[in-house]
């Protein structure tokens, strides 16, 4: 409830008529002009920056912080932090005691309500199970107005990838191809074994495999064997193994090519023993459901394809002046497996964009950053719960970039209850009933 009232003074939602302080008995109650509420704060300090309000003649500059009760200024122990030493406004809901500073201030108190028919719509938000939860207020809203709140969330879905290329950007020493064959390893695991392949990647020393980069069944065995997936799974006591494992192994051994070419085995223990290297758990990975093109085994075989072929270079992604031009640098293949056209868009939507993007960041190159976003636009909707329901509810995606913004707005705001900060939750609570 606090964060309405904030919500309440940062878009200046007030009452008719004018403001004034809730002064104690015997104290004249004086007026309250908001020139301007103030930026923002989430983080910590003071609910709102640099506002400008008018107390009676004096005209103040400073912060504001919001309470439900004014004693919650001493539940969070504000009179002994110097940080809110410089708050000119105490906005409450209600007032049940004076606050003062660590300097000594007693601080003026608004008591602001918060509208009923504002109160009232926030609270049917928080307790509608459907989704999206602002389905009765989509239909109104403008075409000017969805356009621009979805390319604000694509530019957001971009910033939240970079932040996990930017963190491994630090882990790398800024080795930018490192990074990008981490990212890509990630997107490789198609929603299955993504943070299995994403810690496998990171686990790789780039000078161990780059030495055998032009030997194709060394790669393999590298990839496969670093995985834990050249070794058979280990019996349970008693020698017996569960159904589970009984039925992954057969797959596996139906398709012999999967754990590696010939020789595979003894290729590994050569660089094993070579580079000293410790396998990941085999029980790291997802093996059940999975069809079989979405193996591990099989994943990785095809990361060793493009890094075999060098189509994997960040370079060659830079370069990349086309959709095409990227889609083919990106078909990996096995004897048995070549990666479809859906599952290529589906890597240039989570591994290549984003990496252009933050790239382009990075090097301050608004060509690169630009070619992320007609990337997305290029390439069709991704289809799922997420989009669906959106669509039932008014809003369809035409392209990548549109799955991507429902995608984030799900994400960041739907879940976790955040309608105060999403565009269409503000059009949902002005709406009349």
């Amino acid at each position: 409830m606090e964060q309405l009232l904030h919500y309440v003074w940062k878009h200046r939602m007030f009452p008719l008529g004018e403001l004034h302080t809730t002064p104690t008995a015997g104290e004249e109650p004086a007026t309250v002009e908001v020139i301007d509420p103030g930026l923002h704060n989430f983080g910590a300090g003071p609910d709102f920056f640099n506002a400008k309000i008018r107390i009676g003649r004096q005209l103040w500059v400073g912060n504001v912080e919001i309470h439900l009760r004014a004693s919650d200024w001493y539940c969070y122990h504000h009179e002994t932090d110097p940080a809110y030493n410089n708050v000119v406004l105490h906005v409450v809901q209600m007032k049940d005691c004076e606050v003062e500073t660590e300097d000594g201030q007693t601080l003026p108190t608004l008591e602001l309500p918060i509208p009923a028919e504002v109160e009232a719509n926030w609270r049917e938000l928080m307790a509608e199970e459907a989704y999206p939860p602002c389905y009765r207020v989509i239909p109104q809203l403008s075409r000017l107005m969805v356009h621009s709140w979805m390319s604000a969330l694509t530019v957001e879905r971009l910033e939240t990838k970079t932040e996990r290329i930017t963190h491994w950007l630090k882990q790398t020493t800024g080795n930018w191809e490192q990074t990008f064959f981490i990212i890509l390893a990630r997107a490789f695991g198609f929603g299955n074994n993504s943070d299995t392949l994403e810690r496998w990647a990171a686990s790789i020393n780039p000078q161990h495999i780059c030495k055998h980069r032009d030997n194709l069944e060394q790669v393999e065995a590298f990839f496969l064997g670093t995985a834990g997936l050249l070794t058979p799974p280990a019996p349970r006591a008693g020698g017996e193994i569960t159904t589970s494992i009984k039925k992954s192994t057969a797959e596996e051994v139906s398709a012999p090519s999967l754990t590696g070419r010939a020789g595979g085995g003894s290729e590994w223990r050569f660089l094993q023993a070579k580079f000293g290297l410790t396998p990941l758990p085999r029980s790291a990975w997802k093996m059940g459901r999975l069809r079989p093109q979405n193996f591990p085994q099989v994943r990785l075989r095809q990361l060793a394809e493009l890094y075999h072929s060098q189509r994997l270079d960040l370079s060659r992604v830079l370069s990349a002046k086309s959709i095409d031009e990227l889609r083919a640098l990106l078909a990996a293949r096995t004897e048995e497996y070549t990666l479809s056209e859906a599952s290529i868009d589906l890597l240039i939507i989570n591994a290549v964009a984003p990496t252009l993007f933050a790239y382009g960041r990075s090097h301050q190159d608004e060509d690169l950053t630009e070619r992320a976003f007609e990337l997305l636009e290029a390439i069709k909707p991704e289809h799922n719960f997420i989009t669906r329901s959106w669509a039932k509810a008014g809003i369809a995606s035409q392209h990548a970039a549109d799955s991507q913004a429902l995608i984030e707005l799900r994400t960041r705001y739907c879940d976790r209850k955040d309608c105060l900060r999403c565009r269409f939750g503000a059009e949902y609570l002005k709406k009349t009933n």
